[in-house]
């Protein structure tokens, strides 16, 4: 049987040591008062909830899955999943970053974001339950209407009330612009609203007692594409004047895909059939509110890979040390045994490191951009909270795409290490690697954000805020690059910095050209960015630990980040010059191929 312990120790390295977060909070009126004892307090706590109650519940509810009931349209959650969430709720787990005007405790969304991270190694099928709804939240929160707030908020934020994203249908996926559903206004200000969505996580389920549906529609006049969207909150159960619940709206669920993975997971095909709803901001200007949660829905995507990297590295590390196979190389190392852990062998310490690299470097990543996140919210500064807005967009797709892509390489590597048993359910390694699959596809596929990151990210502004970005890393380079101790991680950062401004370049001159040849790089480019962002966060988590070692902290926890970061850019960064060259091959090799495919 699989184990889980939350890695709360690196948790505390990245906020307090690495970021130093409390001093970005100083800043913001809200959390002036924040301190690490709370934040640590706190996460103490969650990490118990997600260990002790939503871990022993994964392997389980993948077996069991959600049952449909055809008559009822109902959706019955596997065993134990909906005393969880009431155990969850009871806690205030919901309401730990919301607004505290709706209820919520107003901590800092950086300890939201640990939070989950947690919940997702422990159990992703239930976490997407009560994660969904922080993204349709955030979507109200942002462009509801006073009433709208009122009605919802509140439970929403209670956990009282869960929330969907109702995006996809049965002809279109991401190319929104393309969707059928319609919304006829009515006298009384709602619109009567028909069709079909697929896709929808948890569209249906007995953990709460009403759904909130965010969906997407055309208005009877609406232009033809993506420019003719509005979007329209549509409850489960309509909600009377006083805020009780009224009768059951004429949405219901037609049926539950039964898929790879997520299997506890309800993934619903969602009928409307003149359900009543009240339009979420502007007429034909959906996906202002939509792009809420679908940006939310992204950082929390990487999210999921970031948990399920860590637990399957967790199971593997104890596996490889305890499984006995054959003797090392250079001589024997368990001479009391028969044969030697199999953590001595090199290639099964390359995959432990590979997905603690992944793991820790993500972690990072994440953890900055929930602070990003903050910042561009509710900081004082105008242009601080620009900049961060700005900051955030390039590395969204990033978090999506890239943690997403490590994620599930992590996990195979992972599963390798057991060997046949890793093939074995009881293990659960085969869970995580088939959980982890689905994170690279929804929310955007990875290759949708690729060209988004350099499309629209990059090229779209010239690379002005790449730009910026390198600038972090010209700073870092410029502190550190005469110390000969961190040269091994200065070098290899300050040199593909300088790589990616003649690569950018030259990508966008050939695209200007022939806009294929975007779309023949935009994958690798994404990788190549990545590992310029991860490279800057190891290079910085190095220069904390030699600085708490020279200062001497005899605490292995900071040789053990140093022995990582030095794999990382030995084995693992060295894949942008590989990246750059495949990138530079071009579009032709993909596009002339009509006899190849046909």
């Amino acid at each position: 049987m699989p184990s889980y312990t939350p890695p709360l120790r690196d948790m505390q390295f990245v906020m307090h040591e690495l970021l130093n977060v409390i001093e970005d909070f100083k800043a913001i009126p809200q959390h002036a008062e924040m301190d690490v004892e709370t934040i640590n307090a706190v996460l103490e706590e969650a990490g118990k909830f997600a260990s002790q109650v939503l871990f022993p519940l994964n392997i389980s509810g993948d077996t069991e899955g959600c049952k449909y009931d055809r008559d009822t349209h109902a959706v019955t959650t596997p065993k134990g999943f909906k005393e969880a969430y009431a155990q969850y709720v009871e806690g205030g787990w919901p309401a730990l970053s919301c607004d505290p005007a709706f209820g919520g405790q107003g901590l800092p969304l950086a300890v939201n974001q640990c939070f989950y991270e947690m919940m997702n190694s422990a159990n992703q099928s239930w976490t997407m339950y009560p994660g969904l709804t922080h993204g349709a939240y955030a979507s109200l929160h942002a462009h509801g209407t006073d009433e709208q707030k009122k009605t919802y908020l509140g439970k929403m934020t209670s956990g009282e009330w869960t929330g969907t994203m109702c995006l996809t249908e049965p002809h279109c996926g991401t190319d929104l612009g393309l969707m059928r559903t319609k919304a006829e206004p009515q006298a009384d200000g709602t619109y009567r609203i028909t069709g079909t969505k697929i896709f929808i996580s948890a569209g249906e389920h007995d953990m709460a007692e009403n759904i909130v549906h965010l969906v997407l529609a055309r208005l009877p006049d609406a232009p033809p594409g993506i420019k003719g969207v509005s979007l329209f909150v549509v409850p489960k159960y309509l909600v009377n004047a006083d805020g009780s619940l009224g009768e059951r709206n004429s949405i219901h669920c037609g049926g539950i895909e039964h898929k790879m993975g997520i299997h506890a997971n309800a993934t619903c095909q969602m009928i409307l059939e003149d359900a009543i709803g009240t339009m979420v901001g502007q007429p034909n200007k959906g996906m202002q509110g939509m792009f809420v949660m679908m940006n939310a829905a992204r950082l929390g995507v990487g999210n999921q890979s970031l948990g399920l990297t860590e637990v399957a590295y967790q199971n593997a590390l104890a596996y490889a040390k305890d499984r006995i196979q054959m003797r090392s190389l250079s001589g024997p190392k368990a001479k009391d045994k028969p044969a030697d852990p199999i953590i001595v062998h090199p290639d099964v310490r390359k995959m432990l490191l590979t997905a603690k690299a992944y793991a820790e470097g993500g972690r990072a990543l994440a953890i900055y951009c929930s602070v990003l996140l903050e910042k561009s919210h509710y900081h004082p500064d105008e242009k601080v909270r620009k900049d961060s807005e700005e900051m955030l967009s390039l590395l969204t797709p990033i978090v999506k795409a890239f943690l997403t892509d490590n994620g599930f390489q992590s996990a195979v590597m992972c599963q390798q290490v057991f060997g046949g048993h890793g093939f074995i359910k009881e293990w659960g390694m085969e869970q995580f690697v088939r959980d982890a699959r689905i994170n690279m596809i929804y929310e955007g596929t990875n290759t949708i954000q690729s060209l988004d990151l350099l499309g629209r990210k990059v090229l779209g502004n010239n690379g002005a805020t790449l730009r910026k970005f390198g600038k972090l890393v010209a700073k870092l380079v410029e502190e550190e690059g005469v110390n000969e101790k961190m040269a091994e991680f200065i070098n290899p950062i300050a040199y593909l910095g300088d790589q990616m401004t003649k690569f950018t370049t030259e990508i966008g001159f050939k695209g200007f050209q022939n806009p294929d040849e975007v779309g023949a790089a935009a994958v690798d480019y994404l990788r190549v960015a990545g590992h310029l962002v991860f490279g800057y966060f190891w290079a910085r988590m190095a220069q904390v630990a030699l600085r708490e070692i020279a200062a001497g902290n005899k605490d292995p926890f900071y040789a053990a980040k140093l022995q990582t970061a030095r794999f990382y850019f030995a084995k693992l960064f060295p894949e942008t010059a590989t990246l750059m060259r495949t990138a530079r091959a071009g579009s032709k090799v993909l596009m002339d191929t009509d006899l190849a495919l046909a």
